[in-house]
């Protein structure tokens, strides 16, 4: 009640039935039978502690009173869909003006504002992912740092409950059972290890959501042990990695029972396994005599199969490491990230050398975190585009650092690279990349391509395909 008595439009989720407390009006569900797979172990398992977190509210997600609510909207802030209309209608003319100092949110990420005029404290903006078959991968892992940076904000940021609307909107094409699936397993994972300190993750939805967040809930968020065994058939084969990131069939890693004896092709299919179960022990990570194989190599031992096979096997560790450690630090400096395609529908990368603080960098994990984000986009021909704009000393990488990263990475990151542009380059960036080029590796200097101003990049890159960070805009207006 408000103040002169008048019944407040605002929700207080402590008033909601919990989604445990729903069950007795979905008692049905947990009476299916199914012939198959109820003695196999469900990978949700019945967890009370965290189904007593999870609400699922029929209706309006700007209307809920909790310490954050979940706006979703376009890359510029100001996209036009009833969520984000009633949030900005409930919120005020404040809210727009706090949207322009962001400067836009990049498709994944989450960026925080306060609630104005709503009766939640915060408001969290994220942009998702707009959805085609041809690149379903690229979408499933965008809504998957939708959901996920949703949540790490409000562990950062101390919020007890979160008001969670559905990211993918309709005019995104993004499949609403497809999203739901995605919303659902990363929040369950992400309550499984980081859901301590959150009292309430509600789940708002429409008319026509509710009905699929109802059939789906019970796959994720089992209310007893009898709807854990029931539901468990029904539990998709992708279920992603353990904190629920989606998982390739590519990428996944070969490793050898017996390490430092070469197996033959056949042997090799047999021996694949999911990055979650390679282990670090001292086998996992064995190999030979480093000394002695160098020493072969130059003494013509061993043949180049061989060698191309050893290199393989080592990138392989490289790559294991690099989806197993924790890499969201090195991701907040967002200094690579993936953006649209060039004129020849190439995918194209970028990488903003103001954003690489290397004095305070742990270069191996910045190793890493390249081989994570690019192994996949190099299967394919792809470009990169380098923004070297206000780059100062201490943002230079080191030349022995990159020339490890080009003897690591594997052999299509090299061949499947058809242009490096090089965007606002001085003098000495020029002198210091022809001598890379030239003495430290092979086949990049014909690559390399330097480009004074935006412009010139539009010749290659159409300026709707690619991401370019504020600063690099300003810079270009004044100096070009």
């Amino acid at each position: 009640m408000d103040p002169l008595g008048a019944r407040s439009q605002f929700v207080d989720i402590q008033t909601l039935p919990t989604w445990p407390q729903q069950l007795e009006e979905d008692g049905e569900a947990t009476s299916l039978e199914q012939g198959d797979g109820q003695d196999v172990p469900s990978p949700f398992p019945f967890r009370p502690d965290i189904n007593s977190k999870i609400i699922l509210f029929k209706g309006d997600v700007a209307l809920l009173n909790c310490t954050s609510i979940v706006n979703t909207s376009s890359e510029s802030l100001n996209d036009k869909n009833p969520v984000s209309d009633s949030i900005h209608q409930l919120a005020g003319p404040e809210l727009r003006d706090e949207l322009l100092k962001l400067k836009g949110c990049r498709t994944g990420e989450a960026k925080l504002t306060k609630g104005f005029g709503l009766a939640a404290r915060f408001i969290i903006h994220t942009v998702g992912p707009k959805f085609k078959t041809k690149y379903r991968t690229a979408a499933e892992s965008s809504l998957y740092s939708c959901y996920r940076n949703i949540m790490q904000l409000v562990v950062e940021q101390s919020m007890a409950s979160v008001g969670l609307c559905v990211v993918t909107t309709s005019k995104r094409g993004y499949p609403l059972e497809d999203s739901t699936h995605m919303a659902l397993r990363t929040v369950r994972r992400f309550l499984e290890k980081h859901g301590n300190s959150i009292e309430a993750v509600v789940f708002a939805a429409s008319d026509t959501e509710e009905p699929v967040y109802k059939k789906l809930l019970p796959l994720y968020f089992p209310r007893s042990e009898e709807e854990e065994r029931a539901f468990r058939p029904l539990i998709p084969a992708d279920i992603g990695n353990s904190e629920g990131e989606p998982i390739v069939p590519e990428r996944q890693i070969r490793i050898s029972e017996k390490p430092g004896v070469l197996e033959d092709a056949s042997e090799e299919e047999n021996l694949e396994s999911d990055l979650g179960q390679v282990g670090t022990h001292a086998f996992a990570r064995m190999e030979g005599d480093v000394d002695k194989q160098r020493k072969q190599i130059l003494q013509g031992q061993m043949s180049e199969a061989t060698v191309q096979k050893q290199h393989q096997r080592n990138y392989s560790r490289w790559l294991c490491r690099a989806r197993a450690e924790d890499l969201s630090d090195i991701a907040a400096l967002k200094a690579l990230y993936q953006t649209g395609v060039d004129m020849c529908g190439r995918t194209a990368m970028v990488v903003v050398g103001r954003n690489i603080p290397v004095t305070l960098l742990d270069l191996e994990k910045a190793l890493l975190y390249f081989i994570h984000v690019m192994d996949h986009i190099t299967a394919k021909e792809y470009v990169m585009v380098y923004f070297h704009t206000l780059t100062a000393e201490h943002n230079h990488l080191d030349s022995e650092f990159l020339k490890n990263l080009h003897d690591i990475v594997d052999y299509k990151f090299k061949k499947n690279l058809k242009a490096f542009y090089f965007v606002h380059p001085n003098f000495r960036s020029k002198v210091s990349t022809w001598f890379f080029t030239t003495f430290s590796v092979s086949g990049m200097k014909e690559k390399v391509h330097y480009l004074d101003s935006l412009q010139q990049l539009f010749t290659c890159i159409r300026p709707e395909q690619i991401d370019i960070p504020p600063f690099v805009l300003e810079y270009d207006a004044r100096n070009v």
